[in-house]
């Protein structure tokens, strides 16, 4: 992946070694009533890749733990803001700012305006708009903030952990990762997180709303390929490897494989993100179209 000329965002809000546990907020208690590290990652599994507002998985469970008395703290911190100074910073700014014009184009030739969300990078935990995140959850957008929140410790994850990719072509893996989750900023710009947000509320069951939540995480992956699509015609930004790199990421962070992992067999009405075979057909086909007309998931008669 060639990124030098991507444009820096301005929108990173760099908190890594600072804030968060580092800064004396909210930890998770490992003991006496607390959470133990294993419904941790239990929980972390269920709301890992890429998803929405994980952290409320934890949260919740804390809360029951402790017969709905438990509150999460918050500690006010400073965040240092504007295009970080080390590779790995730089890289997450460039792809931002990649999306962010890719974006802006989308929006503007079907009358719209795109409000760029801001992404904030932390180390460890980090309380923000959606409650506590977690470094085992994996990066997530929050509606209620409008912000992406990004350990990038999750990258190594792609590479060690979950086999997503090696070398070279982990650099278009990780702006998968990135470009997913501006995917739901766009959804939420779009009004559709807010209408199936309703219509989980409305589904009956935890199965049926897991369904919904697997419609809006596939249609996430779609609008990445649609950013990799329409940065690659203006940039000429990607190689052949890199196309498969992503498709290998989203192989290995498909519910099925994931579940497969943890516990030897996948539970289909617990899946929230679908699919190895459906993170790659969704992804494949916003890459293929770069429109977002083609990432309509919620018209699929089947996934």
């Amino acid at each position: 992946m060639r990124w030098d000329d991507f444009r820096r965002s301005d929108n990173i809000e760099d908190d890594r070694g600072g804030g968060g546990f580092g800064g004396g907020g909210f930890g998770l208690p490992f003991g006496g009533g607390g959470l133990g590290i294993g419904t941790i990652v239990v929980l972390g599994i269920i709301g890992y890749a890429l998803g929405i507002d994980p952290s409320v998985l934890i949260g919740g469970a804390e809360m029951m733990n402790r017969g709905g008395s438990y509150q999460q703290p918050y500690q006010q911190t400073t965040h240092r803001t504007g295009t970080p100074t080390d590779r790995t910073g730089n890289f997450v700014a460039a792809v931002l700012g990649n999306t962010e014009d890719v974006w802006t184009v989308v929006f503007k030739d079907s009358g719209k305006t795109y409000q760029a969300p801001r992404l904030r990078l932390y180390t460890g935990g980090e309380q923000g708009g959606c409650g506590m995140a977690q470094s085992a959850m994996g990066p997530f957008y929050c509606p209620n903030d409008r912000r992406i929140y990004l350990d990038t410790s999750f990258f190594r994850d792609i590479q060690v952990r979950f086999h997503g990719c090696s070398g070279k072509a982990c650099e278009f893996a990780e702006a998968y990762v990135i470009a997913h989750e501006v995917g739901h900023h766009v959804q939420n710009l779009l009004g559709i997180l807010p209408k199936a947000e309703s219509m989980q509320r409305a589904a009956g069951s935890k199965a049926a709303s897991n369904r919904i939540q697997v419609r809006i995480e596939l249609q996430a992956d779609c609008l990445a390929g649609v950013w990799a699509n329409r940065s690659n015609a203006r940039w000429k930004s990607l190689d052949p490897s890199d196309i498969a790199a992503a498709l290998q990421t989203a192989s290995a962070i498909g519910d099925d494989r994931l579940q497969m992992q943890a516990k030897g067999y996948a539970v289909r009405d617990s899946f929230t993100h679908g699919t190895s075979a459906q993170r790659q057909h969704w992804f494949s086909t916003g890459f293929k179209e770069g429109k977002v007309s083609a990432c309509n998931t919620f018209a699929a008669a089947e996934l």
